[in-house]
């Protein structure tokens, strides 16, 4: 049974940083794209950044220059280095992942959130 598990979230100051992680476990073939998403209450599920098998990478406008996705493939792990964070990036951040398994999916994984407040 594949799944996907976020940690590394929590409160921080504005301007500070944050690397939340995201490893996928499981009986997994390949790993194809994987992302990160966060969704505020009320709001929809946005985009933040993706990352290819590749390692070609595309970030939302927001985030551009302060946050770097990038993967480790030989972990099955995502990383989110979130720099000069704002209150406006407090969200739970969600990680997705196009996985070759038993069930070939885009799974998600149950979130962590991220709280910027001084």
């Amino acid at each position: 049974q594949v799944q996907l598990v976020e940690s590394g979230g929590g409160l921080v100051q504005p301007g500070g940083s944050l690397r939340p992680s995201c490893a996928a476990s499981g009986s997994i073939r390949r790993i194809n794209d994987m992302g990160w998403y966060r969704q505020v209450p009320g709001k929809q599920r946005e985009l933040v950044a993706t990352i290819s098998s590749g390692s070609s990478t595309n970030y939302a406008d927001s985030v551009k220059g302060r946050f770097t996705i990038s993967r480790d493939n030989a972990k099955n792990t995502v990383y989110l280095q979130m720099n000069s964070l704002k209150p406006e990036d407090t969200a739970v951040y969600y990680c997705n992942a196009y996985i070759v398994a038993e069930v070939t999916e885009v799974y998600w994984g149950k979130g962590t959130l991220v709280t910027v407040s001084s």
